[in-house]
């Protein structure tokens, strides 16, 4: 089996809820006690956001990360957050070593369930930067992002809430979305930042759910098992 590495810490809340579908779904896929390799590197979240040089500091430490874990024998490497993929290309051309991007995954898996008018949830950047919107709607989806207003307290909930395992605001962000199942006619939901499942999971509101950290676990554990 091939060895995965994953660039953990941002944050570690959801890097806690990577190793839970690890171990989750490896025990479904192959059996009780048999999982593959994995590395994590849990990265100072506070030196990454705070990063005086931004998005090239921010570079600069997934490079040394992801050089780590080549090193540490890594075979495939991931990024277990959404919004770093805002630098993936730049990140993958600077390594040995191949990596999963979480919105490959993602797509594939939209494709299959044959879906047509997404709302994307995330942090500000991912629900507003075009890393993102511009991948979904080029690949056919008629992708709806929640208004500006909502957009920063739904950044402000992530990381001043449920980065620190605090699920208060759980009922304004079911409120939300089924706001705009019944206004917008969005037939699913992309939880486009992995906190989000902490507080939010599949039946929880009447729409088709995509994990983001789920799909990409799963697309891991499947190539490294292949």
């Amino acid at each position: 089996m091939k060895k995965i590495g994953i660039i953990g810490g941002t944050t570690p809340e959801s890097t806690c809820y990577y190793y839970r579908l690890y171990m989750e779904i490896s025990r479904k896929r192959l059996g009780n006690h048999v999982y593959p390799p994995l590395i994590v590197y849990s990265i100072n979240f506070s030196e990454f956001m705070n990063n005086q040089d931004g998005w090239e500091g921010r570079k600069r430490m997934l490079v040394q990360v992801g050089e780590a874990l080549n090193r540490a024998g890594a075979d495939i490497i991931a990024i277990s957050a959404n919004t770093p993929h805002i630098v993936f290309d730049d990140l993958q051309s600077q390594l040995d070593v191949p990596m999963v991007s979480i919105l490959d995954a993602l797509v594939e898996r939209m494709k299959m369930e044959y879906v047509i008018k997404p709302l994307l949830l995330g942090t500000r950047t991912t629900m507003s930067a075009d890393f993102y919107r511009n991948r979904l709607l080029k690949e056919g989806f008629d992708v709806v992002v929640p208004s500006e207003e909502e957009q920063y307290r739904l950044n402000d909930i992530i990381f001043q809430e449920i980065a620190k395992g605090d699920l208060s605001s759980r009922d304004w962000i079911l409120q939300m979305v089924n706001k705009y199942a019944v206004n917008e006619g969005v037939d699913s939901i992309i939880l486009g930042c992995t906190e989000l499942p902490l507080i939010l999971q599949e039946g929880d509101v009447p729409l088709k759910v995509f994990d983001t950290a789920r799909i990409h676990m799963e697309k891991l554990i499947e190539i490294a098992t292949s």
